[in-house]
């Protein structure tokens, strides 16, 4: 007999900066500057990533588009890599993502794509810590205690092996 399985996702939403604690501020600040570097000649749209380690090292990356659509990167996983390859024993504590269209100032909802919940999945495994997750909207911003709260129905290096 079928039967019905909730999900329960915690979110908590904050309706404005101030009810953020500092370094959330900074990092979802850095995110915001770092939509401003984005290379999105095709698309339109800049997406910015802060992280910030346990030692306290704060990591922005953006999106970086190329003709050949496949090639180009997404900021989390920009930022998630050059991460783990210049401090590959630390951890990852928040990132926090925010995204806006072409030239406008205004700041979208956004959370990341599948192929950047996986990836950021691998560096919570990885690490075998939670990754907060900090995402603009227009109105509010919302926080997630882990990356495993993205991607309910997890694919990881446990189920390679199990």
């Amino acid at each position: 007999m079928a039967k019905k399985v909730n999900l329960n996702i915690e979110i908590i939403a904050y309706s404005n900066l101030e009810e953020l604690s500092n370094e959330d501020q900074k990092l979802l600040s850095l995110a915001e500057k770092a939509t401003f570097s984005s290379y999105a000649p095709y698309s339109n749209f800049n997406v910015g990533a802060a992280l910030i380690l346990e030692n306290g090292e704060i990591i922005s990356g953006n999106n970086q588009e190329n003709a050949a659509y496949p090639s180009g990167m997404c900021a989390e996983r920009t930022a998630m890599y050059f991460a783990g390859a210049t401090y590959p024993n630390k951890t990852i504590k928040t990132i926090a993502i925010a995204a806006r269209k072409g030239e406008e100032n205004t700041f979208i909802p956004i959370s990341p794509c599948g192929a950047c919940r996986q990836a950021m999945l691998e560096y919570e495994a990885k690490q075998e810590k939670p990754i907060r997750v900090i995402m603009k909207g227009v109105n509010d911003i919302y926080e997630l205690a882990s990356v495993s709260d993205l991607l309910p129905f997890k694919f990881t290096q446990k189920d390679l092996f199990e």
